[in-house]
C-alpha cells in the first residue's frame, strides 16, 4: 500500500488530519493508527466537563464510530508502531506487520512526566492523560476524601477544582513560589493562587516531595523534604508532559524538545510530517521554533499538515491559544511569552473582581492577552499582537476604550 497516507497517533490531531484529507478531496488510502483502544477523543474534557460529571462520555469523541468506515479511513486501534523507516517509506507495528506509505504524519502527542520518588508506584497514585484515567479520578474524588495534587500547572489546578467540587479536601503541592509562575508570571499567577485558596484548597508553594507513603500497597500520604507528612486517600501527579519522540529519534529525524519541523510541518525526512504536542515547529510570526501543548494546536496544526501533504502551500502561523475552567473562572489566553520575556503587565479591570483582561508587554508591544470571565475579545487581542504596534498602557487598561484604539 505504497500510495497510503499514514497517520501515527489516533488522538484529536490524527482524527482531524484524516478528516481534512478527505474534505480536501484525497481519495487514496488513509490509515490512522493508535495504541489506545478508544477511538479518537479530545483530552480537555478529561480534566474539565467530563471529570466534573457535566458532560456525557460520548461528547469526548471526535467522530461517531461510523464516521471512519463512512469516510474510508482505516482506523487501527490498539496498535503500536515500533519503527519508522524513512528510506523505505515504511512503518513497523508491534505485531511485526509492515505498512508502506507515500506520506507519513506523526501526531504521537506526549506523555505525563512520572514522579521519581519512593512510593510513586503505589496504588492510588493517579496521572491524567487518557480517558480511563479520568474515570479513575472520578471514582477517587469522594466527599470528605483527602486528595493531594502534586504540581500546580493546568492539569493540577483543574483536577484540584474538580476534587473540591466533588466535596474532597484538597492539598496542592507546588515546587515554585506560585502556581503557573513560569507560564503567567508573578502578577497573574497570584490570581490562581488566590482563587484556589478562596475555595478551600490548602495550597503549599515551594514544596519538595521526599516520598509517597503507603499501607498494604496503597498510598496513604505524602512526605515532604522538611519532614511534614500530608495524609492522602488519593494523589494526583501533574508535573508536566514529555513529547513522544522515540519513534522519530530512532528513525533519525531531527529532535529537539519535540520533532523539529519547518513552518509547513515538514520534518527533516522526506515525506514525513509532524503536528500537535510532539512538533517543535517554526512559527513564522514569532520567528522561532515553539512546541505548543494545548488543545487548539492539536485541533488546527494537523489540519494544516494534511493540506501540506496534499501539496498546498500552507504555513502554520496561528497564535497559540488555550483556555481553562476552574470553579466560576473561565479564561482564554492568546499569544506567546517566554518566561521572564515581558517587562510589563497591564490589567483592564480589577483582578479582584473576577472579570478582567491581562496583557503582557515588551517594549510597549502586546505579546499576549488573557481574558478572565470577559468574552468576545480574542479577535481584537490577536489583532493587537499581530499589529506589533506600540500601545498606550493607559488606554489599554481603560475598559471603556476599544482595544482597537489602544495603539499609541
Amino acid at each position: 500500500m505504497t500510495n497510503a497516507y499514514v497517520i501515527v497517533g489516533a488522538g484529536l490531531g490524527g482524527a482531524k488530519a484524516a478528516q481534512t484529507l478527505r474534505e480536501q478531496g484525497f481519495t487514496g488510502p488513509v490509515v490512522l493508527i493508535g495504541d489506545e483502544r478508544e477511538r479518537p477523543y479530545e483530552r480537555p474534557p478529561l480534566s474539565k466537563g467530563y471529570l466534573l460529571g457535566k458532560d456525557e462520555r460520548e461528547k469526548i469523541y471526535v467522530h461517531t464510530p461510523q464516521w471512519y468506515a463512512e469516510h474510508d479511513v482505516d482506523l487501527r486501534l490498539g496498535t503500536r508502531v515500533t519503527a519508522v523507516d524513512p528510506a523505505a517509506h515504511e512503518v513497523t507495528t508491534a505485531d511485526g506487520g509492515r505498512l508502506g506509505y507515500a506520506k507519513l504524519l506523526l501526531t504521537t502527542g506526549s506523555a505525563p512526566r512520572r514522579l521519581a520518588v519512593p512510593g510513586a508506584d503505589l496504588a492510588g497514585v493517579h496521572y491524567l492523560r487518557q480517558a480511563h484515567e479520568s474515570d479513575r479520578l472520578k471514582d477517587a474524588f469522594q466527599p470528605g476524601g483527602r486528595v493531594v495534587v502534586i504540581g500546580a500547572g493546568w492539569i493540577g489546578l483543574e483536577t484540584a477544582a474538580a476534587a473540591v467540587s466533588a466535596g474532597a479536601h484538597v492539598t496542592v503541592l507546588e515546587a515554585a513560589e506560585l502556581p503557573l509562575l513560569r507560564v503567567l508570571g508573578r502578577e497573574v499567577a497570584q490570581v490562581f493562587a488566590d482563587l484556589h485558596r478562596e475555595h478551600g484548597v490548602d495550597l503549599r508553594p515551594s514544596a519538595r516531595i521526599a516520598e509517597l507513603t503507603g499501607s498494604a500497597g496503597t498510598v496513604d500520604g505524602v512526605l515532604l523534604a522538611d519532614g511534614t507528612r500530608i495524609p492522602a486517600d488519593a494523589v494526583v501527579v501533574g508535573v508536566g508532559i514529555t513529547p513522544n519522540t522515540d519513534l522519530a529519534t530512532a528513525a533519525g529525524l531531527a529532535v529537539d524538545n519535540g520533532i523539529v519541523t519547518d513552518e509547513h510541518l515538514r520534518t527533516s525526512a522526506m515525506d514525513v510530517y509532524a503536528a500537535g504536542d510532539v512538533a517543535n515547529a517554526y512559527h513564522p510570526f514569532l520567528g522561532r521554533h515553539i512546541r505548543v501543548e494545548h488543545w487548539a494546536n492539536a485541533l488546527n496544526q494537523p489540519q494544516a499538515a494534511a493540506r501540506v501533504m496534499l501539496g498546498e502551500d500552507v504555513s502554520y502561523d496561528r497564535l497559540p491559544y488555550f483556555y481553562t475552567d476552574q470553579y466560576d473562572l473561565g479564561m482564554e489566553y492568546t499569544g506567546y511569552v517566554e518566561p521572564d520575556g515581558y517587562d510589563q503587565v497591564v490589567f483592564r479591570g480589577d483582578p479582584a473582581s473576577g472579570e478582567f483582561v491581562a496583557f503582557w508587554l515588551a517594549g510597549g508591544r502586546v505579546l499576549a492577552g488573557m481574558n478572565v470571565n470577559v468574552w468576545d475579545v480574542t479577535k481584537p487581542i490577536q489583532e493587537l499582537i499581530r499589529s506589533r504596534e506600540i500601545v498606550d498602557p493607559g488606554r489599554l487598561a481603560d475598559p471603556q476604550a476599544p482595544l482597537s484604539s489602544s495603539a499609541g
